[in-house]
């Protein structure tokens, strides 16, 4: 993974959002990680842990409290011309979670998908305009015809399929899925997913993929990470983190994934999290008492403290 060029680099990324009377909610605390050309990054935890601000933030919908985000090398938000807003809005798209609410029912499937034609000036005629949509619309398993139709006359699975269409209209490098199943029936999520896949091997795309669904993160990502309370606490391949999960609240995760084996679920033990009483989770830093991302083997990180990494050294010997 280290020899393929970093696409996007997330450095200590702060969310804070004050709520009024002095409080202040700190959504995501001191985020770190890569994400690879080509490469599918999973973000997996509890709601309310930060997964869907980290995604918003990423794509420059939230200004960040603090860090930095590099999308090839540049800082996403410094402040852009319009000609480099332009380029990096086509560059970088999101698929949003509702795909009854992120269309606009006033406009016919064809001009949603076509938007960001328009706006960035990729069709020459109108007739080519039209043919890219019908392109785009069969490419994500509908048909031309459903280009004159509105938002209202579609079952959700299409809509999250023209949501989809709409992401890829611009041609863009990297697209950032924000819980795209979550609000669709069990038998549409597979399609869904199966659908970004091919689309993500025919186009060299690449995504960060939001859920919380562990097992339909690991069968579309190469790597995962786990949040909670708006740090990471685990990183690694998918496989591995399956194999060997070693922070608790990640093993608190996988225990919860029911399977389908009647004699397995009767037997099956839920491991409930010890959350910490005080104190960060995951933070960078130099005190060793504080815990923190480090790597227990190569590409494995787990947020822990120097004394809790010594104590897991010892247990391989």
């Amino acid at each position: 993974m280290e020899n393929r060029n970093k696409l996007l680099e997330v450095k200590n990324l702060k969310q804070h959002f004050n709520i009024g009377r002095g409080r202040v909610v700190k959504a995501v605390d001191g985020l770190s990680f890569d994400i690879y050309e080509g490469e599918v990054l999973g973000l997996v935890g509890e709601s309310g842990c930060g997964k869907s601000t980290t995604g918003r933030s990423i794509i420059g919908l939230y200004d960040a409290t603090d860090g930095e985000v590099l999308f090839k090398g540049e800082n996403v938000h410094a402040k852009k011309s319009r000609k480099e807003k332009l380029k990096f809005n086509r560059a970088m798209q999101m698929i949003f979670q509702d795909p009854y609410a992120s269309l606009n029912p006033r406009m016919t499937v064809g001009d949603i998908i076509a938007e960001g034609i328009d706006i960035h000036g990729l069709a020459k005629s109108k007739e080519e305009r039209d043919n890219r949509v019908y392109d785009l619309l069969e490419t994500v398993g509908l048909t031309k015809e459903h280009a004159s139709r509105y938002p209202h006359e579609f079952s959700g699975g299409q809509r999250q399929r023209i949501g989809i269409a709409r992401a890829l209209a611009v041609e863009p490098d990297f697209i950032i899925a924000d819980e795209p199943i979550s609000a669709l029936d069990v038998s549409i999520q597979a399609q869904v997913v199966n659908l970004m896949k091919q689309l993500q091997r025919d186009r060299s795309l690449t995504y960060l993929f939001i859920a919380h669904d562990l097992s339909m993160v690991k069968y579309i990502s190469d790597r995962i990470g786990v949040m909670y309370q708006g740090h990471l606490v685990e990183l690694c391949d998918a496989d591995r983190l399956y194999e060997n999960p070693v922070h608790a609240y990640t093993k608190s995760l996988l225990s919860a994934i029911p399977l389908p084996d009647p004699e397995h679920e009767r037997t099956r033990k839920r491991i409930v999290y010890d959350r910490p009483t005080g104190g960060a989770v995951g933070k960078s830093s130099e005190d060793s008492s504080i815990p923190a991302l480090r790597e227990i083997e190569p590409g494995h990180y787990v947020s822990m403290t120097d004394a809790e990494l010594e104590a897991y050294q010892a247990q391989l010997v």
